[in-house]
């Protein structure tokens, strides 16, 4: 059994080859940028920027990191479950290594999102754009991967009903939840917010997931695994950071199970074939279905099929002819008669999954 909700110290990869295979459900990575600094960045007023210029951030060549990166991701596949999941995120100094060792490693990408920051840094020189974004990258443990967590619905709902998309507005991680040390000072360079966390973890996991971030920092995956009812595992090579990573997810209080719930997937529900419905006695041979508009109608027969003149079949295929369409979904098509009009089979349907519930 893997322990969790623990920070392991040490170095990443070292510390990975020590757990399971197929062990854990997802992994959020965020590791070094390699931003390769060459000097202080200073502000028009001449104040130092504080960036990353830690050494935990520097390597010696573009092939030493990718090295590095393949090692680690390497490890962190061997530890993913066979339904599980990656998340990669970066800054446009690794993301596009990031990405060509991912495919290499044999990931199957399923999208790269785009952290829009609502309050970038700004670019004091003027020789260039404001970096005003970072890359994730969801990918697969492999591409003949057919299962993975994804909550789609509860994404929709969480969006106000509308398919959420690739680009996601989200401010930099400031104020309260920004640590500091006792002088003040931001405690690590590049905290995430934790409003990211949480949606990555809402799209790709379930309550119970065990989730691996190997490069912890200051908890930030933590934080919002506790919160979420996820269980976590940390590895963290700076002492300094796992201590106040364990001090931050210590007074973390969890949501409540039942506040866990999410909007449920129509995939997920149990199938019921439209020859149940027949059996149920919700419909009968002879009825007759019409489309929406109530323009076309069909003959319900005992095996489940329609009759609609000469053609006949399954209720999605005969929806499909009657319009000359190359597919059709026959439980929104066709309606039945009710004491309030015309309404889609759909409705028999939710009827009979509401009895195997």
């Amino acid at each position: 059994m893997i322990q969790t909700d623990v920070v392991l110290t040490g170095d990443c990869i070292e510390v990975l080859r020590s757990l399971p295979d197929r062990s854990v459900d997802l992994v959020f990575a965020d590791p070094p940028y390699n931003l390769q600094l060459g000097g202080e960045l200073l502000r028009p007023d001449n104040s130092k920027v504080d960036a990353v210029d830690d050494d935990w951030d520097r390597f010696a060549s573009f092939e030493e990191y990718d090295r590095f990166c393949r090692d680690w991701l390497r490890e962190c596949r061997r530890v993913l479950k066979d339904d599980g999941a990656i998340w990669v995120i970066g800054s446009y100094h690794n993301v596009f290594r990031l990405g060509v060792a991912v495919q290499d490693l044999g990931f199957w990408v399923l999208n790269d999102v785009v952290w829009r920051k609502s309050n970038p840094m700004p670019n004091f020189k003027g020789t260039r754009f404001t970096n005003a974004h970072e890359t994730l990258i969801w990918a697969t443990k492999s591409r003949n991967q057919k299962r993975y967590t994804f909550n789609y619905d509860a994404l929709k709902v969480f969006n106000d009903d509308t398919q959420m998309r690739s680009d996601w507005t989200l401010p930099l991680c400031t104020g309260d939840e920004r640590l500091k040390d006792d002088n003040g000072v931001k405690a690590h360079p590049t905290q995430k917010p934790e409003a990211l966390l949480h949606r990555v973890l809402l799209a790709s996991t379930k309550p119970g997931d065990v989730v691996l971030d190997p490069f912890f920092g200051t908890g930030t995956t933590g934080a919002a695994a506790r919160r979420l009812g996820r269980r976590w595992i940390g590895i963290e090579r700076d002492e300094t950071y796992a201590k106040l990573a364990r001090e931050r997810i210590e007074k973390v209080q969890p949501v409540s199970p039942e506040d866990l719930e999410v909007v449920g997937s129509k995939r997920a529900e149990p199938r019921v074939p439209f020859g149940t419905i027949i059996e149920a006695g919700l419909l009968r041979p002879g009825d007759r279905l019409f489309c929406p508009k109530g323009e076309r109608e069909a003959r319900v027969r005992a095996d489940g099929s329609l009759v609609h003149g000469e053609m006949s079949g399954s209720i999605h295929k005969v929806g499909a002819m009657v319009q000359q369409a190359p597919a059709c979904n026959g439980w929104t098509y066709w309606h039945f008669r009710s004491d309030r009009g015309l309404a889609p089979i759909d409705v028999l349907r939710a009827k009979i999954r509401a009895g195997m519930n």
